[in-house]
């Protein structure tokens, strides 16, 4: 551009200084190629007004960029250090949800180990309508009303004694294990019995006369032991039958473990 400049300069002063020698001919051809000059100096003018247009534009467009890599840079080091948090808190809880899978394996083992221990004390009894069995963590003792009792009574029998005996014996070597004992009836209401009121009364009454033989002549420890009555609420069977009737007449003594280790996990 610069050349350009010099070029249109120097023939202007070669066109001044030979004007007066020239021939209308050639003077005219001067002019014709001046004009030309002249507008090649105003199209580099615009040329190189558009270079720094483009210029300017490039600059702007390479600082954006700039300012954007800035920025994406920052946000992949924030997700980096999110990620790794992610990462530890996931592996915390997978060690965690190890250590509460251990544990539970462990209880299931043991229940097991328990179930089988009381179906070999309580063998002589199953004939009687009784069963162990093992449910959601759980080891479940029932017991068939006419094996703890007369009809209509809440006073334990001699074979029902016998019963509880030999399950005393077990538990009492299992200190870590709480029981419930539940009291259930069937659904026919009771007939006028004293203190016996309803099926709710004769559920509890039941549950408590075997909480207290429990406690009293076997020496369960009571802080271990539950005693409620769930009427005819709880049913096994609900068919309209005697049979059906006759299963839901029953104790349930519920063996669940400690589980203090389990919580304090959770926690």
């Amino acid at each position: 551009m610069c050349f350009r400049i010099f070029s249109l300069f120097f023939f202007s002063l070669v066109l001044l200084s030979a004007c007066k020698v020239m021939s209308p001919a050639a003077y005219e051809s001067l002019i014709h190629t001046q004009d030309s000059l002249s507008r090649g100096w105003k199209e580099a003018q615009i040329e190189n007004g558009h270079l720094e247009d483009e210029l300017a534009k490039l600059k702007a467009d390479t600082a954006s960029l700039s300012r954007k890599l800035v920025s994406l840079e920052q946000h992949l080091s924030s997700s980096s250090s999110e990620v790794k948090k992610l990462s530890a808190n996931l592996a915390e809880r997978e060690q965690r949800l190890q250590e509460v899978e251990d544990i539970l394996h462990k209880r299931d083992e043991a229940n097991n180990r328990l179930k089988n221990t009381l179906q070999q004390a309580l063998l002589g009894f199953q004939e009687n309508g009784l069963s162990v069995d093992m449910h959601e963590g759980k080891v479940y003792v029932r017991l068939a009303d006419k094996l703890l009792f007369s009809s209509g009574s809440i006073v334990i029998d001699e074979r029902g004694k016998q019963a509880l005996t030999e399950l005393a014996k077990v538990l009492n070597t299992r200190p870590e294990i709480n029981i419930a004992v539940e009291g259930h009836t069937d659904d026919q209401k009771v007939r006028s019995l004293g203190q016996i009121k309803d099926n709710w009364d004769l559920s509890v009454l039941r549950s408590t006369s075997v909480v207290r033989f429990l406690t009293q002549e076997e020496g369960v420890d009571p802080r271990r032991l539950t005693a409620t009555g769930k009427g005819e609420f709880t049913p096994i069977d609900t068919a309209d039958t005697s049979e059906a009737r006759s299963a839901n007449r029953r104790i349930e003594i519920v063996l669940s473990p400690k589980l203090d280790e389990l919580y304090e996990l959770i926690k």
